[in-house]
């Protein structure tokens, strides 16, 4: 069995983690607004971050020789440490309730805004626990001002929200004069929508839109992307999109925290002589729980969906090919950074490793270059986003210094 031992190694598993954590919401919610269901993305996202474990089980998990300390992930499988696989299952089945959660929330609020304040909510909850779990570990003079910083970053978070909001609706009453209007059902409420003279709807992120195409930032831009979108917004509140991300950052808080307990436990839960669980066993059984519980979900919602998405089936999900091969790639991104995480946390402590949840920072970097989030946007707005970002930017480096050795 591989294990990081480094505080340095650590970091490096940090950075990684960072960057595919950051990475895959933004290629989830590009095929929300390219149409594509929910449902189905989230059922081919499942079984690729299922393989990820799996990988990571059967090479990491693997390497060298089993000790009756440290086991290989095969041999654990079959001995019995049940009450550490139960935490790890309930780290699993929290984080399955948050990512799916998410998914629905990025329609309302965007997804620089749901990143930040769902995430800040883990550091702020999680880290928290983790350091008390971790037997303080790592130094809380440098610890907690940085969970300090990510709970600055929440109310920045929110400010750029209603700030952007606010230009938005300001966009919507100014309409273009080279535009007509016309009234239109968008499938949640009336709305007025802005012809084109070549009105093919075509992806703008993809770069294949017509030549006549809005500006990104205008309001025909948004209407365009209302239109285009599988979950419609226009007309409803931004407090049902608030409300879905403060539950996923609660159900987010508690899956690292539980992880912490299944790798170490600090609660004395397992027999006298049964090895602790190897981070790779319970990464397993994490994802394992994850994966079950997506499955009934997003099964479920196809034929009951929610929020007034269309109806689906089992047999429209296998024949949906719109964007497969992204929603596969996000499920192992996500899949590998959680790896990244746990490998990192079990040898500085997980709430150093908690500084991955500065992943807004590359969210954000995908939700301004691909989706445009902010352009056009209020000068008041730029100056909240960049304070935002910046507070990111120390919080994760105070974290990261705050690392300690797991003896």
């Amino acid at each position: 069995m591989y294990l990081v031992e480094s505080k340095g190694g650590a970091i490096v598993c940090m950075l990684f983690s960072l960057f595919f954590l950051g990475t895959w919401p933004a290629i989830m919610n590009l095929l929300e607004r390219r149409g594509r269901l929910l449902q189905h993305t989230y059922l081919y996202y499942s079984i690729t971050n299922l393989m990820a474990a799996v990988i990571i089980a059967f090479s990491f998990g693997e390497i060298g020789k089993s000790t009756p300390e440290s086991p290989n992930f095969l041999t654990q499988l079959s001995q019995d440490h049940w009450p550490s696989v139960m935490f790890a299952m309930a780290g699993g089945v929290a984080l399955s309730i948050g990512n799916l959660s998410t998914q629905y929330a990025w329609a309302f609020v965007g997804l620089s805004v749901v990143e930040v304040i769902s995430s800040s909510l883990i550091v702020v909850i999680g880290t928290i626990m983790n350091y008390f779990l971790d037997n303080k570990i790592n130094r809380a003079e440098i610890l907690f001002p940085g969970v300090g910083c990510f709970l600055i970053a929440v109310c920045l978070g929110s400010a750029v929200h209603s700030s952007n909001s606010a230009d938005n609706k300001a966009k919507l009453k100014n309409l273009s004069n080279d535009c007509q209007l016309k009234t239109v059902d968008t499938g949640s409420s009336t709305t007025k929508e802005e012809e084109f003279p070549n009105n093919g709807a075509k992806d703008l992120e993809n770069g294949n839109a017509p030549s006549e195409k809005a500006k990104a930032g205008t309001a025909a831009f948004l209407i365009e992307l209302e239109n285009r979108r599988s979950i419609k917004v226009f007309g409803k509140s931004t407090l049902i999109g608030l409300a879905i991300t403060f539950f996923a950052g609660f159900s987010f808080s508690l899956f690292s925290p539980a992880i912490n307990l299944a790798t170490n436990d600090q609660w004395h839960t397992l027999k006298k002589g049964v090895p602790k669980l190897i981070v790779y066993t319970a990464f397993f059984w994490f994802s394992v729980s994850c994966f079950v519980l997506a499955i009934i979900l997003n099964v479920t919602f196809l034929y009951r969906p929610v929020l007034n998405l269309p109806k689906s089936t089992l047999k429209a999900y296998v024949n949906d090919w719109n964007g497969r091969g992204w929603a596969f790639l996000a499920g192992l991104l996500c899949g590998f950074g959680n790896g990244l995480q746990f490998m990192g946390g079990q040898a500085a402590g997980y709430a150093a490793a908690d500084a991955v949840q500065a992943l807004p920072l590359v969210s954000t970097f995908w939700g301004i270059v691909i989706f445009k989030e902010y352009r056009k946007s209020s000068r008041r707005t730029y100056i909240l986003l960049t304070s935002m970002l910046s507070m990111f930017i120390v919080a994760v480096g105070v974290l990261m210094a705050s690392s300690g050795h797991r003896k």
